[in-house]
């Protein structure tokens, strides 16, 4: 496996391939890091997918790891959303880049952890050409949870800093990206999903809800659909789960 640290347009990147394939054509997975955390620490997940033939890329999200502002954990929360939809807008940049430069074999697969599992689902419901995705604690409810993070802002006395019009336009903004308002752009690619029952951070039962009402889409093709549940786990992804979503990402992007 080889490591390249490198900035595609204003973007800090580890670029993670197999040995002696650097300038080949392969699958290609770019792998989103979760909330104040960095691109370093999926590196588990790209020695996985880098020994299974796969070119990975993990970006630094909006304010994290190179791009890091020395914003505390308040401020970075309040701009939640924004980090995500950048994600979201440079993975259209990334996927650009890595046919440009004659690197990727046909569409590109996506993953994530927490905030770059909500990334990878809002990336899903606007990207048709995503092959696969791997989502683990995640979230595809956008305006329900901005709603639960605002009213839990409120509830401790902050003063969020957007007028009721901004509110309004963030919310229908996000609706746009919520893939429980729009599950039928999924349009049945194969997506893996990952979650702890106990998980506090991002709760257990949204996902389950969606993934359900997903299944419905998927019942001619069920084999394209599959939650892995821990029973145990918090918001931390077993090494089964690490594996499992892995599996997942190599075999649906080299399909």
């Amino acid at each position: 496996m080889r490591v390249e640290r490198e900035v595609w347009g204003e973007i800090p990147l580890l670029h993670v391939m197999p040995d002696g394939k650097e300038s080949e054509r392969l699958p290609t997975v770019v792998f989103f890091h979760g909330h104040m955390s960095a691109k370093e620490h999926n590196l588990h997940y790209a020695y996985q997918l880098a020994e299974k033939g796969i070119r990975v890329l993990l970006p630094d999200a909006l304010l994290h790891g190179e791009r890091a502002e020395g914003m505390d954990a308040v401020q970075m929360s309040l701009r939640f959303w924004e980090i995500v939809l950048t994600s979201i807008e440079e993975l259209g940049f990334l996927n650009e880049e890595v046919h440009k430069k004659g690197l990727a074999e046909g569409e590109i697969g996506i993953g994530g952890t927490s905030m770059g599992g909500i990334t990878a689902l809002g990336a899903l419901t606007v990207y048709p050409w995503i092959k696969t995705a791997a989502v683990m604690m995640g979230a595809a409810n956008y305006v329900q949870l901005a709603k639960a993070q605002m009213a839990q802002f409120e509830s401790k006395g902050f003063q969020l800093p957007i007028t009721d019009d901004e509110r309004r336009a963030m919310l229908a903004t996000l609706e746009r990206f919520d893939a429980t308002k729009n599950k039928s752009v999924l349009a049945r690619r194969p997506v893996f999903f990952w979650h702890g029952e106990q998980d506090t951070t991002v709760p257990f039962s949204p996902i389950m809800s969606f993934y359900k009402a997903l299944s419905e889409d998927y019942a001619e093709v069920p084999e394209r659909l599959y939650f892995m549940r821990d029973r145990e786990a918090g918001h931390a992804v077993s090494r089964d789960g690490m594996l499992a979503a892995t599996e997942w990402l190599a075999k649906h992007t080299k399909a």
